[in-house]
């Protein structure tokens, strides 16, 4: 039988406020355990919960660049449930009515253009974490998160692989990027996935059983987690089992997923409208307001790269996929003025992999904009060749030189007199007559020899198209 794969992602993203949603607590990242904590954050009684506006804004925020519907108003739910990191016995969220509503999201995949429905985003509170080491055989309660804001936002089952489960995943996660409302550490726990997988025979329009695998934290993990559970259906329904409804977690190092509980209902969590908060009421001036914040969207960034720069689709997704690499790409050809092709090579050739290698990102690069401006110029007016440009970027990255300094202290210079190649290549064809002769009995690839020769006379500082080009003359 065929089989066809149905998924959707409930993607928590970790809103950039200074603090938390309905406290003054700070929600800075690797404090001491319990530490930023309040009474608030705690339930303690006599206390109320205040909304942070900054979280609504940029709720909005979202909503709007999604094309969503933003809620006038919208309502704040006790989910109820009791676990140990969550101390007041309920988690302050959102259910029926969410501040932004149906939006979507374009994403590519192999080239085929695909339009993921977004259900919703709402707002709601962390919960706090659970530590399982270095207690001698207890858990750790670290109450830090408790309260931090966070945006959950839910796609329609739309996903049909995890290929493109990945690919919508990073897709929001550029766009938050973007937004400035989520630093998108998955490290940190700022940006991670649920995954609802379900299976069904091809055709069919109901959906099978899902499951939900939690808390995934990279996306390796949700296109290995995604494939894993997909198959375990497929080989319990092909062997005649059910599959249960159940929430699921991954173990990165079996490569597999594994029970964790039943899969609880919207009613096991007994919702009802938080009595300590007022209704979320949004006016039309609140959301011009924010729109006017907007940057430039990812996609309409990708699109004017391609006209403005004549960048192929290729080159203007890889260079807008996070704000940073498309500021410094294009820093780098207003500081240069050269070929935007040729500043899209150097940034997404040698740059990124020196960046991949030292584990840093584009931001943290010791070359900044300006200096490999620099160094592109002197690739342009032909002051080296672009193979020679490699060191002198080598040297760059390691100290604080700028290439011009480099060129002058290596004497790297190209050799562009056309009198003193021509005097070169006939030295060297004087030189080998033997091979001469093989060449123009029609030994082609000898070609390269008397390239190899001339540049080693060189130095390799010879101008390559010259040289090229007056081999040829002299060699017929």
């Amino acid at each position: 039988m065929e089989w066809e794969t149905v998924i959707g992602l409930e993607i928590h993203a970790q809103l950039a406020t200074r603090s938390k949603i309905f406290s003054g607590a700070p929600t800075a990242y690797g404090a001491e355990p319990n530490t930023q904590a309040c009474a608030v954050d705690l339930g303690l009684p006599g206390v109320l919960p205040v909304l942070n506006r900054e979280a609504v804004r940029m709720a909005v925020k979202f909503g709007l660049a999604i094309g969503a519907e933003i809620s006038p108003v919208s309502v704040f739910a006790r989910k109820n449930y009791f676990y140990p990191d969550l101390p007041k016995g309920y988690q302050i969220s959102q259910y029926d009515l969410p501040v932004v509503a149906r939006g979507q999201l374009g994403i590519n995949v192999d080239g085929k253009e695909l339009t993921i429905g977004v259900t919703r985003a709402h707002l709601e509170e962390d919960a706090g974490k659970s530590l399982h080491e270095d207690f001698h055989g207890y858990s750790g309660i670290d109450l830090n998160r408790a309260g931090t804001p966070l945006l959950e936002i839910v796609s329609e089952p739309d996903l049909r692989s995890a290929k493109e489960a990945v690919a919508y995943m990073k897709k929001l996660h550029a766009l938050v990027r973007y937004l400035e409302i989520c630093d998108g550490n998955m490290q940190e726990g700022s940006f991670r996935c649920d995954a609802n997988v379900s299976i069904r025979p091809k055709g069919q329009e109901k959906f099978g059983t899902r499951a939900e695998i939690k808390n995934l934290n990279s996306f390796r993990f949700v296109e290995k987690a995604i494939n894993y559970e997909i198959e375990r259906q497929i080989e319990i329904l092909e062997s005649g089992g059910q599959v249960i409804q159940e929430t699921r977690l991954y173990d990165s190092v079996k490569d597999e997923t594994r029970s964790m509980r039943s899969k609880e209902e919207a009613n096991d969590y007994r919702y009802f409208p938080d009595p300590d908060l007022l209704p979320l009421e949004i006016s039309n001036g609140f959301i011009e307001e924010v729109k006017a914040t907007l940057p430039e969207l990812p996609d309409a960034k990708r699109d004017r790269f391609k006209d403005q720069y004549g960048l192929s689709d290729y080159d203007a997704e890889v260079l807008t996929a996070t704000r940073e690499v498309a500021d410094y790409f294009e820093s780098v050809v207003k500081d240069s003025g050269c070929d935007p092709k040729l500043c899209a090579n150097w940034v997404m050739g040698e740059l990124a992999a020196a960046l991949n290698k030292a584990g840093l990102e584009i931001e943290q690069s010791p070359v900044k904009p300006d200096r490999l401006a620099g160094l592109i110029l002197r690739i342009s007016d032909k002051t080296i060749s672009g193979n020679t440009a490699k060191p002198v970027f080598a040297s760059m990255w390691e100290s604080n030189d700028d290439a011009d300094t480099i060129i002058e202290k290596q004497d790297l210079k190209q050799i562009t007199d056309t009198g003193a190649i021509e005097a070169i290549i006939d030295e060297i064809i004087a030189a080998n007559p033997e091979q001469l002769a093989q060449y123009r009995s029609g030994k082609d690839k000898l070609f390269g020899f008397f390239v190899g020769q001339a540049m080693k006379a060189t130095q390799g500082k010879a101008n390559p198209a010259q040289l090229n080009e007056l081999l040829k003359q002299k060699l017929q």
